[in-house]
């Protein structure tokens, strides 16, 4: 049993939306090594990546093709809970623009993402912690660019 208290829905509401403040706007990647467990998984729909390594790798290739970010953070709703962790059902509204060269005009993407996440509390620093996060499907809003 850990001694650290398990986390709550609200911290983990607070840290979803933390998360994507950050990812709208491209903040360096040193500020992400906090909120991602050693052990991490990520399942995007382009990629699976694990470590600091891993999403280091994914982070700087679409930080370099998205741009005009907007992360709406719709619902976090706790599934499981114990003291080790807490599953997550996460929907998040992803707005984002793409230029695809040579085009003479982006392209904006807007969608609904479902995804789950396993959050954990970090030893290292007593806040959450992504330990896995996986992209279950996106919903693209009607005239919306895809991927």
């Amino acid at each position: 049993m850990s001694n650290l208290a398990p986390l709550t829905e609200t911290e983990v509401r607070e840290f979803a939306e933390a998360w994507y403040r950050k990812l709208d706007v491209h903040e360096p990647l040193e500020n992400y090594r906090p909120l991602l467990a050693e052990e991490v998984e990520l399942v995007f729909p382009e990629a699976t990546v694990k470590g600091f390594e891993g999403y280091a790798g994914w982070y700087d290739r679409v930080i370099n093709i998205f741009f005009d970010e907007v992360h709406t953070v719709k619902e976090t709703t706790l599934t499981s809970v114990s003291d080790e962790k807490a599953t997550v059902k996460v929907v998040v509204k992803w707005e984002a623009s793409v230029w695809k060269p040579p085009a003479p005009n982006s392209e904006r993407i807007v969608l609904d993402a479902y995804q789950t996440w396993v959050v954990v509390r970090s030893p290292a620093t007593g806040k959450p912690a992504i330990l896995t996060y996986i992209v279950d499907s996106l919903d693209y809003a009607p005239g919306s660019a895809t991927l």
